[in-house]
Parts: C-alpha cells; structure tokens; sequence
C-alpha cells in the first residue's frame, strides 16, 4: 500500500533557532547554472558579459571541446572597457548582432552579468531593453545577473526564471504550472503522474521552447521542483498565482507528499491518487532500501552550497535513516522549504550563510561518517580522514521523483562504501 505521510514530528527542525554566520564562503557563482539551463531550452542562448575567467569557468564545468558550437558564449570584457576608453553598449550591440546572424535558430538570448559587469555598472537591463526592440518578434532578449559576488551558484537559475515571468502571457484559465529546470526524463515522469490524477493542463517553467511558454493569472497554481527558486515564486505570486506548500520531490516519501499536495488543492479523491502512485513508491522504497543498509545509523553534516540541502537532510533522515548533525544552507526561506522543516526532527543544528572557518571547526569536531560540501572542502576534509559527498553532483544527476529516489540515495551510500574497502 502506498501509506501516508507518516506523521510530523512532535518537535521538528520548523522552530529551530537558525545560526546566521556571514564570513568567507565557499560557492562556485551563479554563471554555473547557465551549464544545465542552456540544455534544458533548446532555441535559447546564453551570452555571458564578463571576463575570460568567466569564459573558463564555463568552458570547463561545462566540458564542451572546442570544435562544438553550445548555447552558450562569452562577450568578454577587455581592457579598454573596464578603463572606460570604449563603449561597452556598441560592443555588446555589435557582438549581438554577428551571434544572430550566425545562429537563427535562437528565440530567446539572454544577457547574463558577472562580476566585471556589475562592478563597471554596465546596464544589461537597458541593453536587453534596446536589443529587444531591435531584434523583436524574431528574438526576445532578456537579462539577469550570475554573479558570486553575494549569491550561491543555484542563484543562477532564481535569476534566470525570474526574468521570464514578466513576460508570461496572461490567462484567467486554471492551470498548473511546474517550476523548474529538470532533465527531460524526470520532467516527462513527473508531468505524467500529475495527468495521471486528472490534470490534464500543466506548463513547464523553464519551458523547452519559447513557444510553448507558460502562462499566469489570478487562477494558476504553482509548484516549485527546486528549492532555490524564493525569486521566481515570488515574482510569480506578485502576478496574482499562488503557490502549493510541499515537501520537495526527493525519494518515495517526498515525491509522494509532492503529488498529494497538488491532488488536494485540485480535490483528488483517494482512490485515484492510490491507483496512481502506489507502483511507482513501491519501486521508489524497494530502490531507496538497497542503499538504507549501508546508510542507517550513519551521521551526516551539511556545509551550505546549493540550498538543496533541506529537503535532502530531509528524505536521508527519514527515509535512510541517517542522523543529521548540522544542515547548513546559504539561504532558508521558510516558505520555500517551510514543508520539509516539519518533518525533520528536532536536534541538527540549522546554520544559515556560512563563516567557512568556524563551520569546519565544527565538522572536525563532529566527525561525521559523511561530510556533504564543496570541491573547495572535499579534498582537504578528505586528506583528514572523513567521507564527503560532491554538493554540485547532486544539482547535475537526476534525483527527483519515485524513479531516481534508489539513485539518490546510492550517491550518499557510494563514499562510505568506497571509504569501507580502502580502510
């Protein structure tokens, strides 16, 4: 049977006081999204206007080999345009127009800023605003930053999402709308489930295409399928759509408080939700136990880097049946994750931002089975003797949904198993 939620802890992390430490951090920056982004909309483009740090960056998290020819690309900035000796608008003018001319294809281009940008005030708003006159309707031109200056890497994507939804057309229709780039599989299985309990009208946002882009009003509802999206929720509820309260997609049980969440506020009865989901759990719990056995009793420790880091501490403590010492995220927005603080029990520490020093500190001193961090941390907590776990992996592999709930467990059991055979 697939069982209900099991019930919220008498004492969850929900009211837990939170430590706020601002100091030096470790995150990659914002331009890291635009990786996934640009596979996820087919006939946008990505026009980075930065450094050739920035190009790099790109480049190489992205591991494209010279000769292929991406959606995404670098206008850098040279010398002459940090010292103010050139127009850095015509430049930019100019640089759009050859990448037109040469790629048709592209509906929507996005102008994204970057540290160089944003520290010479280069207005992309207004650059985005002219290239879009200019361009239009062939093209859409939109802008957004994917600096790290002051953001986590996942920010990227808040930022991007959000300068679309000023451009949603409008409906008074009740329609849903999933918010969030996934992989074309998992979106594709989860958009089946939700028609599955009779509801045949959901839009994608990101969507594919630029013509099949979503659309809001008064009666949307929506439902984030990631937890870094606090901009984009609320750009979408100040266009009048309100938002369904859920714990996030990971494992059996998420992914079954997800869709329950969605079938009542659509008033689907019990019966139709069982027949729907009760398979797809089944498989989800039998996938997720493979690797309970090997996780069960294990503690956990969460530096902040991709704010998944919740509904994760979430579904591997209820679901895997680890300890979580501390969870930290760069940002927690209890009316994102609001949910997943409810069923977390009481005791891990709840850190918010991070002083890198002092939070390892506190890792050492914890000694963890599993460290969850940074490529920055990984390498020298691992020189020391503890597990760790990539955080980036977890926003590059498909972990949403009762299908991938045996894979995302598998990526926590995987150090300590490899850490067991070298010991």
């Amino acid at each position: 049977m697939n069982r209900p939620l099991r019930e919220i802890p008498a004492q969850s992390c929900r009211d837990t006081p939170i430590l706020k430490e601002r100091g030096q951090r470790e995150v990659f920056c914002g331009l890291t999204s635009i990786i996934w982004l640009h596979r996820k909309m087919q006939d946008a483009f990505f026009l980075v206007v930065g450094s050739r740090t920035c190009a790099h960056l790109l480049q190489s998290a992205a591991g494209v080999m010279i000769f292929a020819e991406p959606r995404f690309g670098t206008a850098v900035l040279e010398e002459k345009d940090l010292a103010g000796l050139a127009d850095a608008h015509d430049e930019l003018d100019a640089q759009v127009a050859q990448l037109l001319e040469r790629r048709p294809d592209i509906r929507q281009l996005f102008l994204v800023g970057s540290c160089p940008s944003e520290v010479i005030k280069l207005d992309l708003s207004r650059a985005a605003e002219r290239l879009t006159k200019r361009h239009a309707p062939h093209v859409r031109v939109l802008n957004y930053s994917g600096s790290g200056i002051e953001t986590t890497f996942t920010q990227g994507e808040d930022a991007c999402l959000e300068a679309m939804v000023p451009g949603m057309p409008a409906t008074d229709a009740a329609e849903l709308v999933l918010v969030g780039a996934l992989p074309d599989v998992v979106e594709d299985q989860l958009t089946d489930l939700i028609r599955a309990l009779g509801i045949e009208t959901v839009h994608v946002l990101p969507s594919r295409r630029a013509d099949e882009m979503a659309r809001i009003g008064p009666n949307t509802r929506f439902v984030l399928a990631q937890p870094f999206l606090g901009d984009t929720a609320a750009a979408l509820s100040r266009r009048g759509a309100q938002m369904i309260e859920a714990p996030f997609p990971f494992g059996a049980e998420g992914t079954t408080a997800w869709l329950r969440a969605i079938a009542d506020t659509y008033g689907v009865s019990d019966e139709l939700f069982e027949r729907v989901t009760a398979a797809p759990h089944a498989r989800a719990v039998k996938a997720v136990a493979a690797a309970r056995a090997t996780l069960q009793d294990k503690s956990i420790f969460f530096f902040p880097d991709s704010q998944l880091e919740i509904p994760l501490a979430r579904f591997l403590t209820r679901e895997c049946g680890m300890t979580a010492i501390e969870i930290g995220a760069p940002f927690i927005h209890k009316g994102v994750v609001g949910a997943d603080l409810d069923l977390i029990p009481a005791g891990p520490m709840l850190s918010e931002g991070q002083d890198v020093d002092k939070q390892l500190d506190r890792c050492r001193a914890a000694r963890p089975d599993l460290t969850v961090c940074g490529l920055g941390l990984a390498n020298p907590l691992e020189s020391e003797g503890l597990a760790t776990k990539w955080a980036i992996e977890l926003v590059f592999t498909p972990v949403h949904g009762y299908e991938q709930a045996g894979d995302l467990a598998s990526l926590f059991a995987r150090p300590l198993r490899r850490r067991e055979a070298l010991v």
